[in-house]
């Protein structure tokens, strides 16, 4: 298992890192050119610029049992779809049972910004509780992820 991290911009990388260097899990974060990131504990990839030439690099390097930070809904069906588990920056788990829904969501946004001359508000201010929030989570996904392979090991 490892720990793939669209990194561009994420507010929670090192709570990401730190979670998994708890349970020793390597972490991969991957960047873009317009981004310079540092890491102790992480292994970091840095792709070329271009669009979504990292969301592309990191579905390719994804796996069946990984999990994937990502706040990109795309992203994350794709990552899916490779069997790995998703989480997004808030702590929600993308599952098969949600990650439709978040994609016509998205799509409905996207059609009413080009509609209307009005733009949208951006996300709120990141608060600590957020952060509080994100690596519950992450710690609950690492959990599961383990019991699952723990069960996978024993089936014949």
């Amino acid at each position: 298992m490892k720990v793939y991290v669209d990194a561009d911009a994420c507010p929670v990388t090192r709570i990401a890192e730190r979670v998994a260097k708890e349970h020793s899990i390597p972490v991969v974060l991957l960047c873009d050119t317009n981004h310079v990131l540092y890491s102790n504990y992480s292994e970091i990839r840095v792709i070329g610029a271009g669009a979504d030439a990292v969301d592309i690099a990191l579905i390719n390097l994804c796996q069946r049992g990984d999990i994937v930070v990502t706040q990109d809904y795309g992203v994350a069906a794709l990552a899916l779809g490779k069997g790995a588990k998703a989480i997004h920056q808030s702590g929600l788990w993308y599952t098969d049972e949600n990650i439709d829904g978040l994609l016509m969501e998205r799509h409905m946004a996207k059609v009413a910004r080009r509609r209307s001359k009005n733009h949208l508000k951006g996300p709120a201010k990141r608060t600590d509780e957020d952060d509080r929030r994100f690596e519950e989570s992450l710690r609950k996904l690492i959990e599961t992820c383990e019991s699952d392979k723990g069960k996978d090991a024993v089936k014949p």
